[in-house]
């Protein structure tokens, strides 16, 4: 009989080749459960990877702004020409004393010095661009033009047309009057777009809300250049943005 049984059970497992133990199925799961963890953990890698490089870039874009407008102010100091940092190391500040517009106009001086420091602060602007090509990390320098609070008549355009006619003299000579190759104005960014541009604000960018006397009025007239860095695409940002929530989860 035991003979007879166990010859039956040789046949059955001869007829059913395909047949698997409990323990080789869950061997097969146990592989494949690896291989799926293998892969993501090398998706999550390669995505954590474009986020650090992402924010290594912005980084260095930060530090490369805060590098020109560090510069250029060291430079000018040597010069006795006065210019300040504002805005969270963002901004260069060019204060009307620098500048000397009269009230209501746009025209720059003709006193020499002032002429000559702004030509510098435009040469200083050139090469503290150009040096290892930094301008591929920026992506606008806007000059901009502000005024006090007191209300003018200025060709009928008031301090809105003032602090912008005032932004583009300061340009004017910079493009017309300074020996460059290439050009401020000719100059682009990363995305081959023109780098710098000119706007004007009229007083509603205050450095001083409330203006008491003529010292507090003075520093709100100004020419800021405002130095904004290049920052990841849209698409850039989309592409990881599953790996953060993945990271999260």
């Amino acid at each position: 009989m035991d003979r007879i049984f166990y010859r039956s059970s040789s046949k059955v497992d001869e007829e059913n080749p395909y047949w698997m133990s409990f323990s080789d199925l869950m061997s097969g799961f146990l592989v494949i459960f690896i291989l799926a963890a293998i892969a993501l953990i090398i998706e999550l890698t390669q995505k954590t990877e474009k986020i650090d490089q992402s924010i290594d870039e912005l980084k260095k874009a930060e530090q490369v702004r805060r590098d020109i407008i560090n510069e250029v102010q060291d430079e000018l100091a040597k010069k006795n020409i006065r210019v300040e940092i504002a805005d969270n190391d963002t901004v260069l500040r060019i204060p009307d004393s620098t500048l000397g517009f009269k009230s209501g106009e746009d025209t720059l001086p003709q006193d020499e010095e002032m002429q000559l420091a702004v030509r510098d602060i435009g040469f200083a602007l050139h090469s503290a661009i150009m040096k290892k090509e930094r301008f591929a990390y920026l992506d606008t320098v806007f000059v901009e033009g502000h005024t006090d609070s007191d209300s003018i008549y200025y060709r009928g355009k008031g301090n809105w047309g003032l602090s912008t006619d005032r932004a583009v003299s300061i340009w004017r000579v910079w493009q017309s009057k300074l020996q460059l190759t290439p050009k401020l104005g000719d100059l682009e960014n990363a995305y081959g777009q023109r780098l710098f541009s000119v706007s004007g604000y009229a007083a509603t960018r205050r450095v001083n809300e409330q203006e008491d006397n003529d010292q507090q009025k003075a520093e709100n007239r100004r020419i800021d250049i405002r130095f904004t860095v290049k920052k990841p695409s849209i698409a850039e940002v989309e592409a990881i943005k599953p790996g953060i929530q993945e990271l999260e989860e």
